[in-house]
């Protein structure tokens, strides 16, 4: 965890991923530090009173190791990491089977099935789906969102939902939903950009490894 949050919140902050506490951080009480984030990175969100947001803004700045960041780093971080954006990569059309999330739902939910939308999800599961959430791997110019997927022959196949230049790996990276017999890592596609067939392959993702700490 950042030293600078273990300065602020006087030491001994053990928090493992995806679990929170209160603590007061830099002097502001009430804090909730959340072990999770947006970036693929071991980092905390902090939920703070809204009366001291800007003072403890302000006490984190103050320390040179902090930097804000905009919302294009954080959309290039997440994107790298695999991270999902709801509206974008995911909606209420999206099942979690499509989006390759089925992990997000407990084994006993899978065998009790009284969760929301266990009638659509439970057969999908043991059915297979008509298409699939991909990673791809564009050379040419960076995929943007609605970018057609084609198939070798051109067939539009699906279609991206974020894509962006990675600054990690120097490529372009994006992700997608594609019919499923096009979803195994390696299968080469293509995208079509400025309506120009651009050769692109499926890729595993994180697209970039992830430093989650879990304790």
């Amino acid at each position: 965890m950042s030293g600078v949050l273990q300065i602020g919140a006087g030491g001994g902050l053990s928090v493992v991923l995806m679990t929170s506490t209160l603590a007061t951080v830099f002097g502001v009480p009430d804090c909730r530090v959340t072990r999770c984030g947006y970036t693929g990175e071991d980092g905390v969100e902090i939920s703070v009173p809204q009366s001291r947001v800007v003072e403890l803004t302000e006490k984190l700045l103050a320390n040179s190791e902090v930097k804000l960041a905009g919302l294009g780093s954080r959309d290039s971080l997440r994107l790298e990491a695999g991270l999902c954006l709801y509206g974008n990569d995911i909606d209420e059309t999206t099942t979690p089977v499509e989006a390759t999330l089925v992990w997000t739902i407990g084994k006993r939910r899978r065998q009790t099935k009284d969760f929301p939308g266990a009638d659509i999800i439970i057969p999908q599961i043991k059915a297979k789906t008509a298409r699939k959430r991909i990673g791809l791997v564009s050379t040419g110019p960076p995929v943007r969102q609605h970018t057609p997927i084609l198939s070798p022959e051109g067939k539009v196949i699906g279609e991206v939902t974020s894509g962006c230049p990675s600054p990690c790996l120097k490529k372009n990276v994006a992700m997608g939903y594609v019919d499923a017999a096009f979803a195994k890592n390696g299968t080469a596609i293509q995208v079509e950009v400025r309506k120009k067939a651009v050769a692109a392959v499926v890729s595993k993702m994180p697209f970039v490894p992830t430093n989650y700490y879990s304790g």
